[in-house]
């Protein structure tokens, strides 16, 4: 039996990656000291000519690891907060994202961005709060949100032997989780749900670190209505096949999300299965409001991130 936490698993996936692999490269800030988590160590196995400090530069940094990924490397770029990822937008979905489609698949681009942290973290304030996926997702980029360990290591190692671009959005709220590991790690294929928690009367759909409290509530209501849980995983591509199932049983669908809520991956969701025609009530989506913005004082922080009793009421009103 082995504890794993969220972090160390990260560690382990880039660790285990770069030692199958010689063209597996790390860069960014501060990944020598590894002062986020998942580069720490790597630096002294690997060297500094495999794990890069950058200057402070995401554009360029970014536009390098784009070059390196089209002649032949493998990189892995960490960005300790999500919103750098709004100054390399372009840079990730209109080069690194087209480039193999505009060359009719003549070269391959497989780079992998990992954010380490996205989401809120207590005091961290609006400019380091964000969780935009559901940014890469409407590009069409693929996207991953892991919601623990296991499923950590396991999509980072897909992500990184993929021969497209990939975002990881390792969340805030996850980072500190730590789970049970009995047997060997290995690679989560990229586009595959994973259901939690099988269920007859809802399907809850929770992305990442949500997972846990979509865990609690089925189990608190289990006495009164019958959750099923269904992790995504990937949210580009999605895995429409297994929401599919698990609506054939269920006939209704919450999503549980921790992004805004206009034209956000949970209003998606809830648009896909009410055009299928598979639903008995109206779906339900608990997100941030609208253009949410998350400030400095806690108390505003928390009352506008998603919530628990909020999932509740949501699955209570769609099993009446």
């Amino acid at each position: 039996m082995t504890w794993l936490s969220y972090t160390k698993a990260l560690n382990r996936a880039l660790t285990d990656s770069m030692a199958a692999d010689a063209a597996v490269c790390v860069l960014g800030e501060d990944v020598g000291a590894g002062l986020a988590g998942p580069t720490l160590g790597l630096q002294k196995r690997f060297g500094p000519e495999r794990v890069l400090d950058m200057p402070l530069s995401e554009q360029a940094f970014t536009s390098f690891a784009i070059g390196a990924s089209l002649a032949g490397m493998r990189p892995v770029v960490e960005f300790q907060i999500p919103s750098l990822l709004f100054l390399v937008f372009e840079q990730i979905v209109n080069q690194a994202h087209k480039f193999r489609l505009m060359t009719g698949g003549q070269v391959r681009v497989p780079v992998t961005f990992v954010v380490p942290g996205s989401g809120s973290r207590d005091g961290w304030a609006g400019q380091h709060s964000d969780h935009p996926y559901s940014l890469f997702v409407h590009a069409g980029v693929k996207t991953v949100v892991p919601s623990g360990p296991t499923d950590a290591y396991g999509l980072l190692r897909a992500a990184i032997a993929d021969d497209d671009p990939v975002v990881l959005f390792a969340p805030a709220g996850a980072m500190g989780v730590r789970e049970d590991v009995t047997g060997p790690l290995s690679p989560v294929p990229l586009g595959s749900a994973r259901v939690h928690r099988p269920g007859t009367d809802v399907t809850v759909v929770a992305v990442g670190h949500l997972i846990a409290d979509a865990l609690q509530v089925a189990r608190d209501l289990a006495d009164e209505v019958s959750v099923e849980v269904l992790d995504p995983r990937t949210l580009h591509p999605f895995d429409w096949e297994a929401l599919r199932a698990s609506l054939r049983r269920t006939r209704r669908l919450v999503v549980y999300d921790d992004a805004n809520r206009g034209c956000g991956f949970a209003a998606e969701l809830l648009a896909a299965a009410a055009e299928e025609g598979l639903l008995l009530s109206p779906p339900r989506r608990v997100t941030r409001p609208d253009g949410a913005v998350l400030p400095f004082a806690l108390e505003l922080d928390r009352a506008l991130q998603p919530r628990p009793e909020q999932l509740r009421d949501a699955i209570r009103a769609a099993v009446k």
